[in-house]
């Protein structure tokens, strides 16, 4: 991170930069020894009574000292990559909740409060879009009241990691005791490259069998229902609800079910889902040749971006999509009320 001028360091923000994304370098430690720096980079969110607020692209805020700053300066927005399709935060929150539907919604002001019986946080958490139409306080308020009638917990997913994200949001709810929870990439890629991946079904195999709905080998695998007994109402409408949704099944040579995944298909854009393969089918290419037969179908119903979501600590499933050529758009974590949290 580079902060000097001229050989000089320079603090280049005031609080006219509060809501830009920014660098900073503070003086840390105890004053004994050797001089520390820490460096910093997130959306500066308040400069108060000499504290600055600091948001990374996780939803974690740092508190800094305005006497300890060192060097800062605002960062300019990443330039897009080529061939990766150009997307807002919005238009992707929007797509991705059309892909994976609640089965009951409420609007409160620009916010959606969304109920699937517990299946899913995505499905049941509110999705804040911009101003509640409330002071936050009383929106909060709001929100607890509406999941707690449903029997579930408060929750907001929020987005992270670009310029036009809720960072200021986080550090709100942050300040407010509500807890972070399952941080998510959302990454997106060009849809042709995908459909033309090299895969071929391993031997013994049909190849890749698409479907409307998700058959009982599909589900058995997918295994996320939360109900030993079988996939519930709710789960069935979630996963089956979206503008066209597809199920792809590859079924292994002793008639089991080697992989699966899901596809919703909505205008230009191709959500890829439920990427699954058995234990023991694994280091095959299924998992490539799953997405190859789903970018294909996408393809033929006119999409030509491709997007996912994956759990930031996934290790493989990331190794996996970096292959594929997925790249990161933004960030989202989920936010939950705390029981007796400050107001």
């Amino acid at each position: 991170m580079e902060f000097l001028a001229g050989g000089r360091a320079e603090v280049r923000i005031t609080r006219a930069d509060v809501g830009k994304r920014v660098s900073v370098r503070r003086l840390t430690g105890d004053g004994e020894g050797a001089l520390a720096f820490t460096d910093a980079v997130g959306v500066l969110t308040s400069w108060d009574e000499g504290v600055l607020s600091i948001t990374r692209r996780d939803g974690t805020s740092v508190r800094i000292e305005e006497s300890a700053l060192v060097a800062a300066k605002v960062v300019p927005p990443a330039r897009p990559r080529r061939k990766v399709p150009a997307a807002g935060t919005r238009e992707l929150q929007e797509v991705a909740a059309r892909g994976w539907p609640a089965l009951e919604a409420e609007r409160l002001g620009e916010w959606t409060l969304r109920a699937a019986g517990g299946f899913t946080r995505r499905a049941n958490s509110v999705l804040p879009l911009g101003d509640p139409g409330l002071p936050l306080d009383d929106a909060l308020e709001r929100v607890e009241q509406w999941y707690a009638e449903r029997g579930l917990p408060a929750v907001i997913v929020v987005a992270t990691g670009r310029a036009d994200t809720d960072e200021e949001l986080a550090a709100e709810l942050e300040r407010r005791g509500w807890d972070a929870e399952r941080h998510t990439r959302v990454r997106i890629s060009a849809l042709a490259p995908l459909a033309d991946l090299p895969a071929s079904p391993p031997p013994g195999s049909a190849g890749v069998t698409l479907s409307r709905e998700p058959g009982a080998d599909w589900l058995a695998l997918y295994n996320r229902t939360g109900d030993s007994g079988g996939p519930t109402a709710d789960a069935l409408k979630v996963l089956t609800g979206g503008p066209s949704v597809w199920f792809a099944t590859v079924r292994a040579a002793d008639g089991g079910t080697a992989a699966i995944g899901r596809l919703v298909v909505d205008g230009r854009w191709a959500g890829f889902a439920a990427l699954e393969v058995a234990g023991d089918a694994r280091r095959q290419g299924l998992a490539t040749l799953v997405t190859a037969a789903l970018a294909e179908r996408a393809l033929d119903e006119g999409a030509s971006a491709a997007y996912l979501q994956v759990e930031a600590d996934n290790a493989g499933a990331l190794a996996l999509y970096d292959r594929l050529g997925f790249t990161d758009h933004h960030g989202y974590h989920y936010r939950r009320a705390r029981p007796g949290g400050r107001r």
